[in-house]
C-alpha cells in the first residue's frame, strides 16, 4: 500500500497519482471556478458543492454542472476532460443577499435540453426550485421559515419521482415536500405517524394538502447528510450525534444503526449494488457498514482531519484481479451513466451479475471508493474480499443464500478470497464480532407483522404523496427477504437499542454498534495525496474522470488512465508546471 513519504513532499500539492489501473492526471485546462479565478476567501462560508446533470441532448455536450461559492451560484456546460467552458459566460449565475446556498440537486428524470429542475438549499432554511436554462425562479419553499429556521444541510429529489424531494436541516429534522403543493401561511401542525429509537415521523395535519408531507426527527444535533440506496427504497442518514441510521423509506422503519468511533458523522454513500454503506466524519476515519449484516466490517485510516465526502467509484469496481480495468470495457453500457442515480448503479450491478453468471469459476469483487477531507487530502480505498468475507466456508454459503433470496440486485460475489499485493489479510475475526444467528425465526415473524401494521398507517399519506413513485410495489417483498436472510444482526441491533433512551458513547464502544479498533480490519489507503490548499468539499466519480473541489472555489477534473490522450499532454505542455489551484 502506497502512503505518503515524509519530509518536504508532504506539503507539495500533487498534480498526478498512480494506482493499479494507471496514472490519474490533474487537467488544469478543465478547471472550473468563478469567472475571475481568484481564490475565494472562505472564512465562515458554507462548503462549496457541485451537482451534475445530463440533458440527454444529441450534441454530445449534454453535461451541465452547478456549483456554489459563498453567496454565488453558477451553472455551466461541463466538458469533462476537454478544455473547460468559457468561465466568463455561465449559462446562469445568481448572487443571493442575506442567505447563502448550501447544497443543490438536479432532477435527472425531468431534465431536457430546454429545461432542468434544480433545487437549492440555503443557510437560512429556505429551499428554492429554479430552472437555470429558462432562467425562471419557479418556487420558494419554507419562504417564511415557518417549517424550519435552521440551515439546509442536504437536499435531494426522491429517486423515480418528478415532484417529491427530501430536505435535511441542521435542526436534525428532515421534511418531504411535493413541488405541486404550497407551504401554507401558518406553521404546520403535525400528527405522529411512527416513533422508534431516536427517531419520529409525523404527517402534516391540515384540511387541504400542504407541505411538508412528512417531518422526520432523527437523532440529536444536525442531520449532516442523507443518501438514497441505489434502488431508492432505503435512506441512510448521518448525524452530529455520531450515528448512521438506515431507514426503509416507504414504511419509515429503522433497518439498522452504527455509531462513529467518536464525534459526528459528516458524510455517507452507498456501494453501487446497495450492499455496503460508507461513512466519514470527525473521527478522521472512513467506516464500512454491511447493509445485510447491519454491522461494521472495516474502518479506514488515512486522513489527518475530518472526512468531508465519501463516494464509491462504480467504474473501477473490478471483477477478478486479473482484469482490473473494468471501466475501459463496453462503453455502450455507460453512455447515460452521468445521471447520478439509479441508472449508473444498476448498470454496474447488472455488469457484476452478468459477469458472475457467465463465469464458471468463482470470481471476486473489489469495490473502489474515495474520500476527501479537511486535511486537503484525497484518499482512494479498495474493499477486497479478504475484508468482506473473512470466514470462508460461512461466507460462501451466506452469500449464495442472499443472492438467491434478496430481490435487490446482488453484489454478485462468491465467497472466494483474494489478497491484493501489499495488503496482508487481517486475521479472521472472532465469531463473536458477527451477531448471533439464533434469533432468525422470531425476528422473521416480527418483521412480517411489522410490514402489515405499517402499511395501514402509511396508506393515508401514501396515496397523497407517493403516487408518482416508481417501483414501489416490490418494497414489501424486498424488505421481508432481506429480513429472512440476515435477521439476527438486525433484530439484535434493534433490541440492543430499544433498552436505552439515551446512548452513552462509553457504553456503545465494544458493542456491534461501535466495535473496538482491534475488532475490525483496518484499511490502508491505496493513495493518500494532498491535492489542494484549502479543505476539500467535493468528490465525484465520472466515467472519464474524477472531480474534486476545495473551499477556495476551484473545481478540478482528474483524467482517468487512458481517458485523456493527446489533449492531456498538450495541456500539460502549455500550462505552467505544478499549478493546481
Amino acid at each position: 500500500m502506497a502512503t505518503e513519504g515524509g519530509g518536504k513532499e508532504m506539503n507539495e500539492i500533487k498534480t498526478q497519482f498512480t494506482t493499479r489501473e494507471g496514472l490519474y492526471k490533474l487537467l488544469p485546462h478543465s478547471e472550473y471556478s468563478r469567472p475571475n479565478r481568484v481564490p475565494f476567501n472562505s472564512q465562515g462560508s458554507n462548503p462549496v458543492r457541485v451537482s451534475f446533470v445530463n440533458l440527454n441532448d444529441q450534441s454530445g455536450n449534454g453535461d451541465r454542472l452547478c456549483f456554489n461559492v459563498g453567496r454565488e451560484l453558477y451553472f455551466y456546460i461541463y466538458k469533462g476532460v476537454r478544455k473547460a467552458a468559457d468561465l466568463s459566460k455561465p449559462i446562469d449565475k445568481r448572487i443571493y443577499k442575506g442567505t447563502q446556498p448550501t447544497c443543490h440537486d438536479f432532477n435527472h428524470l425531468t431534465a431536457t435540453a430546454e429545461s432542468v429542475s434544480l433545487l437549492v438549499g440555503f443557510s437560512a432554511g429556505q429551499v428554492q426550485l429554479i430552472d437555470p436554462i429558462k432562467k425562471e425562479t419557479s418556487k420558494l419553499f419554507n419562504e417564511e421559515r415557518l417549517i424550519d429556521k435552521s440551515r439546509v444541510t442536504c437536499v435531494k429529489w426522491v429517486p423515480g419521482s418528478e415532484s417529491l424531494f427530501l430536505v435535511a436541516h441542521a435542526s436534525g429534522n428532515m421534511y418531504l415536500y411535493n413541488v405541486e403543493h404550497t407551504c401554507g401561511t401558518t406553521a404546520p401542525h403535525y400528527q405522529l405517524l411512527k416513533q422508534g429509537e431516536s427517531f419520529a415521523v409525523h404527517t402534516c395535519k391540515s384540511k387541504s394538502t400542504r407541505n411538508p408531507l412528512l417531518k422526520w426527527t432523527v437523532g440529536e444535533g444536525a442531520l449532516n447528510e442523507f443518501a438514497f440506496s441505489p434502488d431508492g427504497k432505503f435512506l441512510a442518514c448521518v448525524s452530529q450525534d455520531g450515528f448512521l441510521r438506515v431507514f426503509s423509506f416507504d414504511s419509515v422503519d429503522l433497518h439498522g444503526t452504527m455509531k462513529s468511533y467518536f464525534g459526528g458523522l459528516l458524510c455517507v454513500c452507498w456501494s453501487p449494488d446497495g450492499k455496503y454503506v460508507v461513512t466519514g466524519g470527525e473521527d478522521d476515519l472512513v467506516t464500512v457498514w454491511s447493509f445485510v449484516d447491519c454491522r461494521v466490517i472495516a474502518r479506514g485510516h488515512g486522513h489527518k482531519s475530518w472526512v468531508s465526502v465519501v463516494a464509491f467509484d462504480p467504474y473501477t469496481t473490478s471483477v477478478e484481479e486479473s482484469d482490473p480495468m473494468e471501466f475501459s470495457g463496453s462503453d455502450e453500457d455507460f453512455q447515460d451513466l452521468l445521471h447520478f442515480g439509479r441508472d449508473r448503479a444498476n448498470s454496474t450491478q447488472s455488469r457484476l451479475s452478468k459477469r458472475n453468471s457467465a463465469e464458471s469459476r468463482p470470481v471476486s469483487v473489489t469495490y473502489r471508493f474515495g474520500s476527501v477531507g479537511q486535511d486537503t487530502q484525497l484518499c482512494l480505498w479498495d474493499l477486497t474480499e479478504d475484508i468482506l468475507f473473512p470466514h470462508q466456508p460461512l461466507s460462501r454459503a451466506r452469500t449464495h443464500t442472499n443472492v438467491m433470496n434478496a430481490t435487490s440486485p446482488p453484489a454478485g460475489s462468491t465467497g472466494n478470497s483474494v489478497t491484493t499485493p501489499g495488503n496482508s489479510a487481517p486475521p479472521p475475526l472472532p465469531r463473536s464480532n458477527s451477531l448471533p444467528h439464533s434469533t432468525a425465526s422470531s425476528a422473521g415473524s416480527k418483521s412480517g407483522g411489522a410490514d402489515g401494521a405499517i402499511a395501514s398507517g402509511v396508506s393515508k399519506f401514501a396515496t397523497l404523496s407517493l403516487h408518482d413513485r416508481k417501483d414501489r410495489h416490490h418494497e414489501k417483498d424486498h424488505k421481508r427477504n432481506h429480513s429472512m436472510g440476515h435477521i439476527s444482526s438486525k433484530s439484535s441491533d434493534k433490541l440492543n437499542l430499544v433498552t436505552k433512551t439515551k446512548t452513552d458513547p462509553a457504553k456503545t464502544l465494544g458493542t456491534p454498534l461501535c466495535p473496538r479498533m482491534e475488532d475490525v480490519p483496518l484499511l490502508e489507503p491505496l493513495i493518500c495525496k494532498k491535492i489542494a490548499h484549502e479543505r476539500l468539499t467535493v468528490l465525484i466519480f465520472l466515467e472519464d474522470c474524477l472531480v474534486t473541489a476545495c473551499q477556495e472555489g476551484f473545481i478540478c477534473t482528474w483524467g482517468r488512465p487512458g481517458k485523456v490522450g493527446l489533449l492531456s499532454s498538450q495541456n500539460q505542455a502549455s500550462s505552467p508546471g505544478g499549478t493546481v489551484v
